[in-house]
């Protein structure tokens, strides 16, 4: 079953096409990333969602109903721009947050005590926000988005401004509260972290659907699969393995590898290398989501 399901949406703006004919199905308690380059219409779309602006054309359902006011309940929606008030105490401004959402102040501050020691920060409740860094912020911010335990999360850029530890303790929750039945819409540029988290994809660019579908479907038909050859040699047959098959040879450790695209030639390369040197290992490598993002959407792929 699909939690959201988007038909055919179009937003223009004074004659600037946000959003052409726009559909993509997110499954229930999946993580589903929304990407794009800056200006692509991921934002719109977003707000859209958020039912912050409507649609010139098109359908938008949520867990099988057209998108009504009653959704925004089930919904906790990060920002890309975060929106703490700086003057306001941390513990203050997280109930008043979560009150707005529909929990009781008992229950709010219950919930919150948990999550302030789950992260942390139960030593900034008592602070002024502007006292905290980006990173406590982002924290706080992060919370208050989940703390009415919420059926869909949209979370724009939620990594930015964290360091590699509470950036993978962010990752852990992501990945906690889909197993615990949320579906979890995520728009970012780390592309790292759509590999390791996010079932589907759909990728857009002035306003239109360049790519979607499983993330392991995408690198396995986009883009150029590549070989990896790892060996160890002397260095005077490494010099006559590059000169007489013309490829790089990068030394890493104690042994040789080369990459080079996947075809049926490289047969002639892997059996000179066990004729002449000890072979290690011979291996596909997919095209990381990174190298298939920037080329779907290079300069000459963006030309109308």
């Amino acid at each position: 079953m699909n939690q959201i399901e988007i038909s055919e949406v179009t937003k223009n703006y004074s004659g600037f096409l946000a959003l052409d004919k726009i559909s993509l199905q997110v499954p229930k308690q999946s993580i589903y990333g929304l990407l794009g380059p800056n200006g692509a219409g991921k934002t719109t779309l977003i707000r859209i969602l958020n039912q912050i602006t409507a649609p010139d054309s098109g359908t938008v359902t949520i867990g099988g109903e057209p998108l009504k006011r009653d959704h925004i309940s089930k919904i906790g929606y990060l920002p890309e721009e975060r929106g703490l008030y700086k003057k306001m105490k941390v513990g203050e401004q997280a109930i008043y947050l979560a009150q707005l959402k529909g929990l009781s102040q008992s229950e709010a501050t219950k919930r919150l005590k948990e999550w302030f020691d789950r992260f942390e920060i139960t030593q900034w409740w008592d602070k002024k926000v502007e006292e905290l860094s980006k990173g406590m912020q982002q924290k706080i911010q992060f919370i208050t988005t989940i703390i009415h335990e919420p059926e869909i999360l949209i979370l724009d850029e939620p990594f930015s401004g964290f360091d590699p530890v509470n950036a993978n303790l962010l990752k852990e929750t992501i990945l906690e509260l889909r197993e615990k039945g949320a579906t979890i819409l995520l728009s970012t540029h780390n592309m790292a972290s759509v590999e390791e988290m996010c079932d589907s994809i759909t990728l857009i660019n002035h306003g239109r659907k360049i790519l979607e579908g499983r993330v392991d479907d995408i690198k396995h038909n986009e883009g150029i699969s590549k070989s990896e050859i790892t060996f160890t040699a002397d260095e005077k047959t490494v010099l006559d393995i590059s000169q007489q098959f013309n490829v790089n040879i990068e030394h890493s450790n104690d042994h040789y590898s080369i990459l080079i695209p996947q075809n049926d030639d490289n047969w002639s390369l892997v059996h000179h290398i066990i004729d002449m040197a000890h072979l290690i290992s011979y291996k596909e490598v997919l095209p990381t989501m990174n190298e298939i993002f920037i080329s779907k959407v290079k300069p000459e792929n963006n030309e109308q």
